[in-house]
């Protein structure tokens, strides 16, 4: 058995790329045991996900003491690779004090990280201007594995999450946005009158917010056809909920690459990030669709437009 630990504590969505790479890896490597330390916030998904064996959680908040407490965690396994997929000072030095024979980090690492590498992974061919899921991708040579996805990523259905709104079969599968970010500069102010242009278009059509801060809909759309989650939904509710999902509208986030990691059409709205490196994975997918603002500020991207996009990439699949 091939003991390997993966370093990614956060975030969101490169959490979900490495889980695509920890799925690529069990689907190409006969006898793998992938072991990850994550931060506490993002532990449920994790645990949640098949090709993930054993969760470490780091506990951001818990200072020195509790860096401490989780490296010792670590040292009483002997790993024969630990990959450090993070690349800053503070994952270098979770690898310098596990137990390996092999470590081995990105060639972009930053913050002397790489001081504490064996080895570190090539950039893909396309170099710095990579897409984030190829640049972790380049691990899988490493364990003599093709440099590509292969295998479905899968979660472990744990949430009770009543998913009985977008299983009905009136009007079909909802379309599920995400309609906040962690970040302000990333997040799009037009969700609400998207939503109205949707359900107008559509009497039969059904919507429903989610993510995990609250954002209130002020009770202005019909019950039949809308159901807000936010502030409600779950990190392992997500996989759920994204599989019942027609379509994904959401910012630029970890649920817009959990959508395109689980096969789901998605419509990623892009302010001041760059798409080509950070959108839905692959880019070329019929069903990966972007919607970049002018000049980078999500203030100038007017709902009409959003809207029009939609209906376009929409008409593809009827």
């Amino acid at each position: 058995m091939t003991e390997i630990l993966i370093i990614k504590p956060s975030s969101l969505g490169d959490i979900v790329h490495g889980l695509q790479v920890a799925t690529s890896l069990k689907a190409q490597v006969s006898h793998l045991r992938i072991s990850w330390v994550v931060r506490e916030i993002f532990a449920p998904i994790v645990r949640a996900c098949e090709a993930v064996d054993r969760v470490y959680v780091f506990e951001r908040n818990a200072g020195a003491k509790g860096f401490l407490k989780l490296t010792n965690e670590l040292r009483k396994t002997e790993f024969d690779y630990v990959f450090d997929m993070q690349g800053l000072l503070r994952t270098g030095l979770m690898t310098s004090r596990v137990k390996a024979t092999t470590k081995v980090g990105r060639s972009d690492a930053r913050e002397w990280s790489g001081v504490f590498y064996h080895q570190r992974v090539p950039l893909p061919p396309a170099g710095a201007g990579s897409h984030a899921l190829d640049i972790l991708l380049q691990f899988c040579p490493v364990l003599g594995a093709q440099p590509e996805l292969q295998g479905a990523l899968k979660f472990r259905e744990v949430d009770k999450l009543n998913l009985s709104f977008a299983d009905t079969k009136s009007g079909g599968k909802p379309i599920v946005m995400f309609v906040d970010s962690r970040r302000a500069e990333k997040c799009w102010g037009g969700f609400k009158q998207l939503t109205e242009l949707i359900l107008r278009e559509d009497k039969q059509r059904k919507v429903v917010w989610a993510g995990s801060g609250y954002v209130h809909d002020r009770g202005g759309f019909p019950p039949a056809q809308f159901l807000n989650l936010t502030g409600n939904t779950s990190l392992v509710s997500l996989p759920a909920l994204v599989k019942r999902a027609d379509w994904v509208i959401a910012n630029d986030s970890g649920p817009m690459h959990l959508a395109a990691a689980l096969g789901v059409r998605v419509l990623g709205i892009f302010g001041p990030t760059d798409p080509r490196l950070f959108g839905p994975y692959p880019l070329n997918a019929p069903g990966n669709v972007v919607v970049q603002a002018p000049v980078g500020d999500l203030k100038l991207l007017a709902v009409k437009d959003v809207f029009a996009r939609f209906q376009k990439a929409r008409a593809r699949f009827k």
